[in-house]
């Protein structure tokens, strides 16, 4: 029963013991735990100056990105603006030499077709001048077979002629 109740001899000794381990401890032991202690802490209070600085960083990287991908949207919208505005000038300017050069196409037709005409024209006179010529001469034979009636119709030009000077 001496250990639930201790007498004085054990309880001095027992605060003997006591005094001389907290006199050892608070020597050498204190130092180390304390610096320990501190060194967490240290170590502690630089991982949270870390982390906010990180965190800093983060929200600075993600305003950056941020400006970033806005920049690049901007780009992308006046990239595809001036591809447009390019696609639109070549495009007016092919319709603009596709109507230059249907007008020119249209002009020479016209030009070939007027031609044509006149060809035609000038062929159709002179079938009609030949077939004139034929008929007259085939005619002149029939009514101009015999002698007298050469002689009756050269004498009418005659006078005719001499008629159409004295009116002159």
């Amino acid at each position: 029963m001496s250990l639930i109740t201790p007498d004085f001899g054990l309880l001095f000794w027992m605060t003997i013991v006591f005094l001389i381990v907290l006199g050892i401890v608070s020597k050498f032991g204190f130092k180390v735990i304390v610096k320990m202690v501190n060194d967490r802490k240290d170590y502690i209070d630089s991982s949270l100056q870390k982390a906010h600085e990180a965190n800093k960083k983060l929200a600075n990287i993600k305003v950056e990105s941020d400006a970033l991908l806005q920049e690049a949207r901007e780009r992308q919208a006046a990239i595809l603006k001036e591809a447009a505005a390019t696609r639109d000038a070549i495009v007016e300017k092919a319709q603009d030499k596709a109507h230059e050069e249907s007008n020119r196409l249209l002009t020479e037709a016209k030009v070939e077709i007027e031609n044509q005409r006149q060809a035609a024209v000038s062929d159709i006179r002179k079938q009609v001048a030949t077939l004139s010529v034929e008929i007259a001469e085939k005619v002149l034979r029939e009514k101009l077979g015999d002698e007298k009636t050469q002689m009756d119709l050269i004498e009418r030009m005659l006078d005719e002629i001499s008629l159409s000077n004295k009116n002159s």
